[in-house]
């Protein structure tokens, strides 16, 4: 049975996410599956636009999208399966699909909504809309399982506001709606409630649109970013991991001290190589991103191979044996050698063989 429930209905095209025990982790066959119908609507004049949410628990919204399948990822290595590097191939080419989609992608971002479902969210195109609730969980935490904030998130977070970005995606601190419109990662927040009625506008032009401009003129929410937003700033532009970890412990402020504590725990080598990239992706189209992130995560899985890799190390830890104890090499952010953080940077292919060549 298929995890992606797929429909016409009136100008829309919808899909839904229906793999709620699993909190619509992305496995390999609903990729396929959601590209398959984009790229089947995508030139289909019966199709306006098109919608795409969660099913909840409880039945549809309450949940999005957790990210990836990471218990897939941790199997195909000890297996040695072929499907991992498919995976993220076919994963960041349908990231860039929405992206550049033509069509407005509508995405209600409704309870978790995590790494890989930042990837089908945030891209969505500017004719498109993001829509947060006062449900939304939102976060790239890759740096806690020993991986960094792919599904182009080098690209979308180096263009958050200030260093808002380099903040997120190191800490992986969880943000609601109103942060993720602050953030620049939605463009608007609206009542879970009323999901239902928002997702039946989709089928109608004239409805979508008072939905639209409804969205824009609601009023603005807080949240907790902005009373941070200096020290976010002042910290999180230090030139590396390791000025950033020193300024916060030598801060003495109670939130500077936590922030430290909480990149202490994170993998060392990851912080590096993740503070890099979005440094080197805020100058770089999104095509050009995702190709050096499908570098990077290839280097995930083979520059240390099988059980080696921080990535294997940091899911062992979190979702296999649940320990929270992952043992980190090196194990120290002093520790991290700028030859270590390059080595992700050096393509394992030659450009007109890179599996991600046909982007852009």
């Amino acid at each position: 049975m298929s995890n992606v429930v797929v429909e016409v209905r009136g100008s829309a095209g919808l899909v839904t996410l229906d793999r709620p025990k699993a909190l619509n982790a992305l496995s390999l066959d609903m990729i396929r599956d959601l590209t398959a119908a984009l790229l089947a609507w995508r030139d289909d004049p019966r199709v306006e636009r098109v919608g795409v949410r969660g099913m909840g628990k409880e039945g549809p919204f309450g949940a999005f999208c957790a990210g990836g399948d990471i218990r897939f990822f941790h199997q195909a290595v000890l297996a040695g399966d072929p499907r991992l590097e498919d995976f993220f191939t076919e994963e960041y080419a349908l990231n860039h699909l929405i992206h550049a989609y033509p069509k407005p992608y509508v995405v209600f971002m409704d309870g978790i909504c995590m790494g890989g479902g930042m990837g089908i969210s945030a891209h969505g195109s500017d004719y498109g809309l993001r829509i947060a609730t006062e449900r939304t969980k939102m976060a790239m935490p890759e740096t806690n399982i020993g991986l960094f904030p792919d599904v182009g998130g080098g690209w979308f977070l180096a263009r958050c506001p200030g260093r808002i970005g380099e903040y997120l995606a190191l800490t992986g601190h969880l943000i609601g709606g109103a942060d993720a419109v602050a953030a620049r990662l939605a463009d608007g927040v609206l009542s879970s409630a009323g999901l239902a009625e928002v997702w039946e506008s989709l089928t109608d032009g004239d409805r979508f649109e008072q939905v639209r401009e409804a969205l824009g003129q609601a009023p603005r929410a807080v949240g907790s970013l902005a009373g941070r937003r200096a020290d976010i700033d002042r910290f999180f532009a230090l030139p590396t991991v390791t000025d950033i970890v020193g300024a916060l412990e030598a801060d003495g402020s109670p939130w500077a001290g936590e922030t430290a504590a909480l990149l202490r725990k994170r993998s060392p080598l990851m912080l590096h190589v993740t503070l890099e990239h979005l440094r080197r992706a805020r100058h770089m189209t999104l095509a050009a991103d995702l190709r050096m992130e499908r570098d990077m995560v290839r280097h995930c899985f083979h520059l240390r191979p099988g059980a080696a890799s921080e990535t294997f190390e940091g899911i062992r830890a979190l979702v296999i044996d649940k320990d929270h104890a992952p043992r980190w090499s090196p194990a120290r952010i002093e520790e991290v050698t700028a030859e270590m953080v390059a080595a992700f940077f050096a393509s394992p292919w030659p450009a007109h063989a890179h599996p991600l060549r046909g982007l852009g």
